[in-house]
């Protein structure tokens, strides 16, 4: 079986389907044949820190992955801030109720200040700043 690569598209195509491509309006027009050690190179993830892009041929080859873009990092940020907060929620409940019922011991009335203390300071970031967040540290993990 033979392959072609499209650097605009970044994509492999099967030689043999040019046919059924073009009929359906999906060949690009700057695909070139390549040899199977190519494809069989260019196929499979990158190395570390690399990702599939085209050199000045056209052909396949190994690029930077870009670093992510400030929404990107905003996006990852609120991500992380969502799941925090679930953590401290799920903490906090049942260290709430021993309060609550009477019967927490010093050391929950303690860790249930801290982990509210700790969900107020995850509460006021601000994730537009990503990627400069200053996170706070989760009770009880130094």
């Amino acid at each position: 079986m033979s392959y072609g690569y499209s650097a605009t598209t970044n994509t492999f195509y099967v030689m043999d389907d040019k046919a059924s491509y073009e009929e359906n309006g999906n060949w690009p027009e700057d695909v070139k044949p390549i040899t199977d050690e190519r494809w069989e190179k260019y196929c499979v993830q990158g190395p570390e820190g690399k990702m599939r892009g085209a050199d000045k041929k056209g052909l396949p080859c190994w690029v930077d992955i870009p670093p992510p873009t400030h929404k990107q990092q905003i996006e990852s940020a609120q991500r992380k801030l969502a799941s925090l907060m679930a953590e401290a929620t799920k903490a906090i409940a049942p260290l709430q109720d021993a309060v609550e019922l009477g019967i927490a011991t010093d050391e929950e009335k303690s860790l249930l200040l801290a982990w509210k203390k700790y969900r107020v300071k995850l509460n006021r970031i601000d994730t537009s700043t990503a990627p400069d967040i200053d996170w706070p540290e989760v009770p009880g993990v130094a």
